[in-house]
């Protein structure tokens, strides 16, 4: 059974509700009026934006606030790029900015363009000859960044993508099989000009497909060998009788005593605002906002196809834009909700993604459990979270996004990996910076990098963050038995104390958001703690390219004093920048975080050794981190759920008691 509202029963709609298609066409009239408005500028993302965060606190849903939209466009015969800010109450541009020599995200119409014209190419259908090509239409071109190497100063100014090839044996043939090794172009978006096509060198296509989807597979020529189907799994039904316990008003969610609202927008994809728990008859707010901010994924290959492989998956192209439309019974179990996302095209036009984020509940085993051993008591509660969820097709890769709300008042954020990993081609033995897939085929190695912009509001705007370390303590008469341990808080008082920190698994580091203004119980400060579940850092020194562009990455936290623009980790426009931006930037200012609206920017990642059983399509892998209530209750916030049907307070093992 699914549900579809999208209309909320305010009469005043909430100022950050996403935008709708109607909203979207105002905006874009409003824009092609403005007078350096072309035939030939193109919308890049358009997005809410969002109301000032003082309004929306004390924002009682009566009167409507200020209702905008912010535009990234990009003028492609002047090549320039452009911000503006569309007011829809006014229906006027009340912000119209030139930003110089910025590179804005390169769009689906860009990406396609791209291919029709290195395909039509003189040079590159000469390169495809030489490697025994000679139907144009099989081959499959993919837009990679250039990244910033150094090497293409002579080109500024010039909206630059470095093209690599694939060869589909059949239209329906996955191409990322047949890579074509040695052969690089580079292309001017603006203009669709193949300015050069480098080849460094025929290597043999690999020869057999990896065909992944049974339509298509064959037996013949397949990696790895045609296997039937199972026929033995059974199924499994997940029902709810009495239909799922969450309430959904528009984009507002209530389940059990967690509040928030879903946003959506064309850079981040899903967005999770005002997340509040329900505690003694009052909502207590946790996040305000809650995003991926940034990702990035490094490979570790120095061969000519692929060392500027650095690819900003959000800055460089938008993963809202890519979401698939989930399907009940394969991305989704049980009683779903599905929230629509409204995106739009290069021309402005509004597009609709169904089914664009499925909420849902699952059962996850044990809550908590105590058998009194002396009188063979057994109380057991079981656990159950709210599932939040979106998938980007981001080029070969897929990404899942996964928020997790719990009963306990625990929050969770995964990615799950899967897709297709990048390929090369190969002759003799494989290189020794990836794994062979496949007969002539390998997968460089890389890692990904996701990078959370966490808005705290542990009990309001007023918080503080501390680095938590466990440390043994000297042998002395207060240790005599050299067993003692105790944990340090260390204040991150500025942005300098705050930067670039990262986790020790060894010694259970986390990071403890406090508001020193609220006490709980036991007359501490009400607190949640980051819990990193990855201590992954990128391979590559300093004055390397990531160390250069991708700063963030460097460190598993960072925090800054709360600003209305400062949203991405790498900054606003990564495409061929030189980097230095984003978090790197922010924290120059060095502004004191103590008892004050803090960002906490956390980095986690995937450390990707490529194996054959990767291949043809990548089995999920999971990456993610952990907000834990500490302190912010007064005990256990579950302790109030009800027995499980047929699984009461029992002593029905008194008699198996050892003692």
């Amino acid at each position: 059974m699914t549900t579809m509202s999208t209309r909320e029963t305010s009469t005043v709609p909430h100022p950050l509700a996403p935008l709708t298609p109607q909203e979207i066409r105002q905006a874009v009239k409003v824009v092609k009026t403005q007078r350096d408005f072309t035939a030939d500028t193109r919308f890049v993302m358009i997005s809410l934006q969002e109301p000032d965060k003082q309004l929306l606190l004390h924002h009682d849903g009566r009167k409507a606030l200020p209702r905008e939209i912010f535009m990234v466009l990009r003028d492609r015969k002047r090549r320039r790029s452009y911000e503006a800010v569309v007011s829809l109450d006014e229906a006027k541009v009340v912000d119209w900015r030139y930003l110089p020599g910025v590179q804005t995200a390169i769009t689906e119409e860009e990406f396609a363009q791209c291919d029709a014209a290195v395909r039509a190419d003189a040079r590159w259908q000469r390169a495809m000859r030489r490697r025994g090509v000679e139907d144009f239409s099989l081959a499959m071109v993919d837009a990679w960044p250039t990244g910033y190497t150094g090497e293409l100063d002579d080109a500024s100014g010039r909206r630059l993508a470095c093209p690599l090839t694939f060869v589909r044996a059949f239209p329906e043939d996955n191409g990322y099989a047949r890579p074509v090794e040695n052969l690089v172009a580079l292309i001017d978006l603006d203009t669709m000009e193949v300015l050069e096509v480098t080849d460094k060198g025929t290597v043999p296509l690999p020869p057999l497909s990896g065909n992944y989807d049974p339509a298509v597979r064959t037996s013949d020529g397949n990696w790895p060998a045609v296997v039937e189907e199972r026929q033995d799994l059974k199924p499994i039904d997940i029902t709810q009788p009495e239909g799922p316990s969450f309430t959904v008003d528009g984009y507002a969610v209530q389940w059990q005593k967690w509040h928030f609202r879903i946003g959506f927008t064309v850079r981040e994809g899903l967005v999770l605002h005002q997340v509040g728990y329900q505690d003694q008859g009052r909502i207590r707010s946790i996040l305000h906002r809650a995003s991926l901010a940034e990702m990035y994924t490094p490979y570790g290959d120095p061969g000519f196809t692929h060392y500027r492989k650095n690819a900003f998956d959000e800055g460089e192209y938008g993963a809202g834009f890519m979401v698939n439309a989930l399907e009940l019974g394969c991305d989704c179990l049980g009683e779903i909700h599905y929230f629509d996302a409204v995106v739009h095209d290069q021309d402005g036009e509004p597009v609709t993604l169904p089914n664009a984020v499925c909420m849902h509940e699952e059962d996850m085993n044990i809550a908590w459990k105590h058998t009194d051993f002396r009188t063979g008591k057994v109380v057991t509660r079981r656990q159950r979270r709210l599932v939040i969820s979106s998938f980007a097709v981001l080029g070969n890769y897929q990404y899942g996004y996964f928020w997790y709300l719990y009963l306990d008042g625990t929050i969770k954020f995964e990615v799950k990996l899967t897709g297709m990993v990048s390929t090369g081609a190969f002759t003799g033995e494989c290189p020794p910076y990836g794994a062979a897939l496949a007969p002539g085929l390998y997968g460089p190695h890389h890692q990904h990098f996701f990078s959370m912009r966490l808005d705290m509001a542990i009990d309001g705007p007023h918080n503080s963050v501390y680095e938590v370390d466990s440390v043994p303590l000297p042998v002395d008469e207060d240790n005599p038995h050299a067993n003692a341990w105790r944990t340090r808080n260390r204040l991150l008082a500025c942005e300098r104390q705050a930067q670039q920190r990262t986790a020790q698994a060894a010694t259970g580091r986390f990071w403890n958001i406090v508001n020193p203004r609220r006490r709980n119980g036991l007359g501490e400060p009400v607190g949640y703690k980051l819990v990193p579940g990855s201590g992954l850092l990128p391979m590559q020194p300093e004055g390397s390219q990531a160390w250069e562009r991708a700063r963030f990455c460097y460190g598993h936290l960072w925090v800054t004093a709360y600003d209305p623009t400062q949203f991405y980790a790498a900054g606003d426009y990564p495409n061929q920048s030189r980097g230095g931006e984003g978090l790197p930037a922010f924290v120059r200012q060095d502004r004191p975080l103590a008892d004050t609206d803090v960002v906490v920017w956390h980095t986690f990642g995937e450390h990707h050794v490529v194996r054959p059983e990767d291949w043809p399509a990548m089995p999920v892998v999971s990456t993610g981190f952990a907000l834990r209530p500490n302190g912010f209750f007064d005990g256990n916030p579950a302790l109030d759920l009800p027995a499980p049907n047929g699984c009461g307070t029992t002593a029905a093992c008194h008699d198996q008691n050892p003692f």
